[in-house]
């Protein structure tokens, strides 16, 4: 006669714990990373694709916008507060994300590991450009905020080699494509866009978005470069 047994509990292997929102530090400065990536970062990229497009007014325009800049109190406070801090913590944070994630781009080939992979990359492009683009507009050669009517010059004659001019052209594309899809990323971690639907549509949204930024910093290129102001062409 067989004994009644209680069965035992199923045993459960165990493997990776899956991430929870809230648990741990790394979801607070997840959330930085992100809000930095929109403010103060997003509005300061806004910011200077509108000052840049103030070259298709010509050098006195655009110096006239430099020099309004440079003008602004504490400047050099809000410079290191607003800009420079915010993006050495955005760019170290999102490698330390990208160095812990996984893409699986050959295995599945998915968009969304796609638009990871594109995010990681152009976010790096961004970096390097951002750090060479202060050095050489801000620490070499004249010094615009003592020179503002010199930036268009500088500018131009930084863009009369054709590898800066590529180098240039790569960066606007990557910088406006990480922004813009930074942008929808922001909406769904923030509950923004809740549902596929919603983030479907304000896919859209950001991608309009992108084109009209790429058009706009292209634009600005193209007003250095075009020979419309050949007078500035040389330094």
């Amino acid at each position: 006669m067989a004994t009644a047994q209680s069965s035992a509990a199923p045993s459960v292997r165990r493997g990776v714990q899956p991430l929870r929102a809230g648990q741990g530090t790394s979801f607070i400065w997840r959330k930085l990373h992100s809000l930095l990536g929109i403010i103060p970062i997003g509005a300061f990229l806004l910011e200077h694709l509108l000052s840049n497009f103030e070259a298709l007014k010509g050098p006195i325009a655009y110096g006239d916008q430099v020099k309004f800049l440079n003008s602004l109190p504490l400047v050099r406070v809000l410079e290191w507060t607003f800009i420079f801090i915010p993006i050495l913590y955005h760019a170290g944070y999102g490698v330390y994300i990208w160095l812990r994630g996984k893409s699986n781009v050959v295995y599945y080939p998915w968009a969304g590991n796609w638009m990871y992979v594109a995010q990681r990359y152009t976010g790096l492009i961004a970096f390097v450009y951002i750090v060479q683009h202060v050095i050489r507009q801000r620490f070499m050669g004249v010094s615009l905020p003592e020179h503002p009517y010199a930036a268009f010059a500088k500018v131009q004659h930084e863009l009369a080699n054709p590898f800066m001019l590529a180098v240039y052209v790569i960066a606007m594309i990557a910088v406006c494509w990480h922004f813009s899809y930074g942008v929808w990323l922001f909406a769904a971690k923030w509950g923004i866009t809740p549902g596929t639907v919603a983030r479907r549509r304000f896919g859209y949204v950001c991608a309009a978005l992108g084109v009209l930024l790429v058009v706009m910093g292209i634009a600005s290129i193209y007003a250095f470069v075009s020979g419309m102001y050949p007078n500035d062409a040389g330094m």
